[in-house]
């Protein structure tokens, strides 16, 4: 039903030409709410406007710089193939190189051809080796993880991964590359450790070694958001950039609740946009690259604790109605929710060799390098990098190697440099990846004079982590909204887990498709968690992939997973 539901072409909804589409923020959210309204609800382009504050699109999908200046990345995106909402968006939209085939075409020919395994996932000691083949976990943690399987998220409420396990599951092997892979931290919501698990339990089998992650061309903003972009201008749809939204407002009458007017400011001017009930509005509540800061080779970013003006708009929503969120619960603690980031770019460098040496692959060879992230087990900074498939920038040069590199704890001093992550300048912090990769000496300088380095602090990276209850998220479309739609990653969307593209593409399909009454249903989450295959395999994986009679394994799963009653 879901592939015949997905190439099911909806009705066209009455009354479609009259409306008009205003959609706040131009990241991905928004991007495919726009293509969603083209392709399923009929509507003319030149009816949707978005607006974005910033004079360039894609939100936290992004990727820039060039070989004089540096390239920079905040950040990546693991994927996989059943992100059933991004895909079905992206067998749509031609790639920029050929028009004749899509950007879905090009991710699966990327993938089948240079299939992504990690060939070196932790070391320390300095460039040293860790064996990660397993989980590292004893029987009590086999039991903590299935009792979070099967619990209700209501009964977990707004727990902590630290409060929900005993502290020696923060010791094992999963906990780091589980907290490597996805940047969870402790104080981080065990709700949704538990729609990790569920969502994909699937890929459990293949977590050491990074298997079955699907990694795009090149960075998203070229491989993602240009195509999509100029797909939505060539149907019409206008992009106006250097506009900030401040405020909507909202009349509530009983349950109902319409958007009747926007407030911007237009190249520093104040405006105003009347809307009525055909109109529709959507809105990218939160953001997790709000206040990022750049740094460089001699300067380090700063940390920007202002409230933003895309948490101060969703503040603004929120005070007027409990349904729209609430947004102080994600945007408060940035102790909490921040981490420092950092790209380096090299020419004609011998960071090459030190990458051969380690992955025992060729940096220049097309395919992927790292396979995804190394982490460094001992780093104080609880630092990871990679090399992804270079070029990783469409106006790369051959001889350009481009690596990314994050921390988690960027209050902590360097065990070489001995300053905060915070505090170091993209030299020191080239320095201190250098050191614990093995290199030292002449060779550190060579390398280091060699590069450049773009720092990235982010202080609300993590935020969509944070503990919540129900209502701190609202609906995609609240109770009684007539117009209105939330987008992104800070709303409610059952079963699905956030830090992902999927999570924000199903948000504006689910927006689309309900305040259009469309005859078409937004494809289900892949269910793999009731798949007994999947659960057999993630379960035999928690054990280390220890042989077990059949019998016995079967009776001890049932027991561990509480269902001996079977038995």
């Amino acid at each position: 039903m879901g592939s015949y539901q997905l190439k099911y072409h909806a009705k066209k909804p009455e009354g479609i030409e009259n409306k008009k589409e205003y959609l706040v923020g131009s990241g991905i959210a928004t991007l495919a709410a726009a293509f969603f309204l083209i392709r399923d609800g009929h509507m003319d382009g030149k009816n949707i406007t978005i607006f974005e504050r910033k004079n360039v699109n894609g939100g936290a999908l992004d990727g820039a710089g060039n070989l004089e200046d540096g390239y920079i990345i905040r950040g990546g995106r693991e994927m996989e193939e059943h992100y059933e909402c991004t895909w079905d968006l992206f067998g749509d939209i031609p790639t920029l190189e050929n028009p004749e085939r899509t950007v879905l075409d090009d991710m699966k020919e990327i993938n089948d051809w240079d299939p992504n395994v990690s060939a070196n996932r932790v070391i320390q000691n300095r460039g040293e080796r860790v064996d990660a083949s397993t989980l590292g976990l004893k029987d009590h943690h086999i039991k903590q993880l299935t009792k979070l399987f099967l619990a209700k998220e209501e009964d977990l409420g707004d727990l902590t991964v630290e409060q929900f396990f005993t502290p020696d599951y923060l010791e094992t092997n999963m906990w780091l590359l589980w907290r490597s892979m996805f940047a969870f931290q402790p104080w981080h919501s065990v709700v949704e450790m538990k729609r990790y698990m569920e969502r994909f339990i699937h890929l459990l089998p293949g977590m050491t070694e990074l298997r079955n992650i699907l990694f795009s061309r090149y960075n998203q903003y070229d491989s993602f958001v240009l195509p999509l972009v100029k797909w939505l201008e060539e149907h019409g749809v206008k992009i106006q950039n250097n506009t900030l939204v401040t405020d909507l407002d909202i009349e509530i009458n009983g349950k109902e609740k319409v958007v009747t007017g926007i407030h911007l400011v237009i190249d520093g001017k104040e405006e105003y946009i009347k809307t009525t009930k055909d109109d529709l509005v959507f809105v990218i509540n939160g953001s997790m690259t709000e206040n990022s800061t750049l740094g460089s080779n001699d300067k380090a970013p700063e940390l920007n604790t202002e409230l933003g003006p895309v948490w101060r708009l969703w503040k603004n929503i929120a005070e007027k109605d409990p349904a729209f969120g609430r947004p102080e619960v994600f945007y408060k603690n940035i102790d909490k929710t921040k981490w420092e980031s950092f790209t380096v770019t090299f020419k004609d460098s011998k960071i090459a060799d030190i990458i051969r040496k380690l992955t025992n692959r060729d940096p220049y060879s097309g395919r992927v390098v790292t396979g995804g992230i190394i982490t460094i087990k001992d780093s104080n900074w609880g630092m990871s990098f990679t090399l992804s498939r270079q070029p990783h920038f469409a106006n790369q040069p051959d001889d350009v190697l481009v690596l990314w590199a994050y921390g988690l704890f960027a209050d902590n001093e360097g065990d070489y440099i001995k300053k905060k992550m915070s505090e170091c300048t993209g030299e020191e912090l080239l320095r201190e990846l250098l050191y614990h990769m093995g290199v030292d000496g002449d060779l550190m300088e060579e390398i280091v004079n060699d590069a450049i380095v773009i720092p990235a602090m982010m202080p609300h990276i993590t935020s969509q982590f944070m503990p919540r209850v129900k209502g701190d998220r609202p609906e995609v479309v609240p109770e009684g909204s007539v117009n209105l739609a939330f987008l992104g990653q800070f709303v409610e969307i059952e079963g699905d887990c956030v830090f992902t593209v999927e999570y924000s593409v199903r948000s504006a399909m689910i927006a689309v498709y309900k305040l259009l009454n469309l005859d078409k249903q937004v494809p289900e989450i892949y269910p793999s968690k009731y798949d007994i295959r999947h659960v057999v395999n993630a379960t035999k994986t928690l054990y280390g992939n220890k042989p077990l009679p059949g019998e016995f394994f079967v009776k001890k799963l049932l027991k561990d997973t509480s269902l001996d009653g079977l038995l």
